[in-house]
């Protein structure tokens, strides 16, 4: 393996498409990722009346600070969550009825933390089904803005959406958080905020927005860090050395803080101003480690961890439960077929290595996680098969063609 091209985050992706949506003028957003989720939030955007513009290279948005040109709209988030998360917190700072709903996985997530926190805010939220769940309308009549506060234990997505929201309001916000997962997830959505000149500013356990809105700009979206961790560890696993480039020691994703994990079990790691280079040394020594920050990332460490010389003990991740689907309990279940002894708590799950892993089918529960961490299982365990390998389009359609193209075989169902 060597030089790899990983697709625009998934994250920033996202994040862009609200803040030029929400821009005074027209953003060009360069190199976002096309994939199944932000082809979604595109089309979403679409729905409530922005205009999204497509070339080869880049994405074109016309911002309207008033909010949707759509009076009202029908919205269908498929299996995005910051679709399912952001849209609807968009479209309640401008004037209008917009309906959202979501795919039977997504459905299944959570919501109510958000939608209380927009309730308090004055905003008029139904649900149709469930409390705290899609399908749910917004009666939209603009923000005022105050003091609110927020849980954001489950997903640091509730805390991104209602930081976005803060310069549309009419007097800013103050949001004050008693839980919060994924922090570098927030400090990402903070930096593009200043990158479309909003200001934010964190005073301990509240984060503070004033009123002023968004200029729009020419914004590039670099490479994902989760992505890139299927990458790196297949590097660790086989001895192999791939680079990263787009990613370095300025890069906005927390998720890169993956490859420390992987130097403390024994790979080589270099990062630098904008690339990043792993390199296998034929040593994975077994550890301990809290992944609250970089929980995307725990699947794929779950992946590699039968072939560590010790346990592998993964704490703090019982955010994974409530992702695409409970990703603790797909890792513990599908190592288990593999032959693994696992042991899994609230939070967490431990690894023990031990004979070698056996083949079997994967089962993926519709996770485009799963099935790209198993492909890195797949690489010391012949025989492994996926009963879905299809849903990685929701973040990367073309993975299984760029994971054989760097020198690996990946494992088909």
């Amino acid at each position: 393996m060597a030089a790899v091209d990983i697709p625009g985050s998934k994250s920033i992706t996202a994040r862009a498409l609200f803040l030029a949506a929400a821009a005074d003028g027209v953003t060009t957003l360069v190199r976002p990722l096309r994939s199944d989720d932000t082809e979604g939030f595109a089309e979403g955007l679409t729905r409530l009346g922005y205009r999204v513009g497509r070339t080869p290279d880049a994405w074109h948005v016309d911002g309207r600070p008033q909010g949707p040109a759509a009076p009202e709209a029908d919205v269908y988030c498929r299996d995005g969550a910051t679709t399912a998360r952001f849209l609807p917190t968009l479209a309640a700072a401008g004037h209008g009825t917009y309906r959202f709903d979501a795919s039977a996985q997504m459905r299944r997530r959570p919501l109510l933390p958000l939608t209380r926190a927009l309730r308090d805010l004055g905003v008029d939220v139904r649900h149709e089904g469930p409390e705290g769940h899609h399908p749910l309308t917004v009666e939209a009549a603009g923000v005022d803005g105050g003091e609110v506060v927020l849980d954001a234990g489950q997903s640091s997505q509730y805390l991104t959406a209602l930081l976005l929201l803060g310069p549309l309001t009419r007097k800013g916000l103050r949001i004050t958080v008693t839980d919060l997962v994924s922090v570098p997830y927030v400090e990402i959505t903070m930096a593009m905020m200043r990158a479309f000149g909003a200001e934010v500013r964190r005073e301990g356990d509240a984060f503070v927005v004033p009123p002023g809105g968004y200029r729009a700009t020419t914004y590039a979206v670099e490479p994902d860090a989760s992505t890139a961790s299927y990458f790196f560890a297949a590097a660790a696993l086989t001895g192999g050395e791939v680079t990263v480039q787009g990613l370095g020691s300025g890069a906005l994703q927390g998720d890169l803080g993956f490859v420390d994990v992987l130097r403390r079990m024994g790979a080589r790691v270099d990062v630098g101003s904008d690339r990043t280079t792993v390199a296998g040394t034929g040593e994975l020594r077994g550890l301990t480690v809290n992944m609250r920050d970089i929980s995307d990332t725990m699947p794929t460490l779950a992946a590699i961890a039968p072939f560590a010389s010790g346990p592998v003990r993964i704490e703090d991740v019982a955010n994974t439960r409530v992702k695409e689907c409970d990703r603790l309990d797909a890792c513990a279940e599908n190592l288990r077929r593999l032959g693994v002894r696992v042991e899994t708590g609230p939070d967490w799950i431990e690894i023990h290595p031990g004979a070698a892993p056996v083949g079997a089918e994967i089962k993926t529960y519709g996770d485009h996680r799963i099935v790209m961490s198993f492909a890195v299982t797949g690489l010391r365990a012949p025989g492994i098969s996926f009963d879905d390998p299809g849903c990685v389009r929701k973040t990367f359609p073309g993975f299984h063609e760029a994971f054989a193209a760097a020198g690996v075989e990946l494992p088909r169902g």
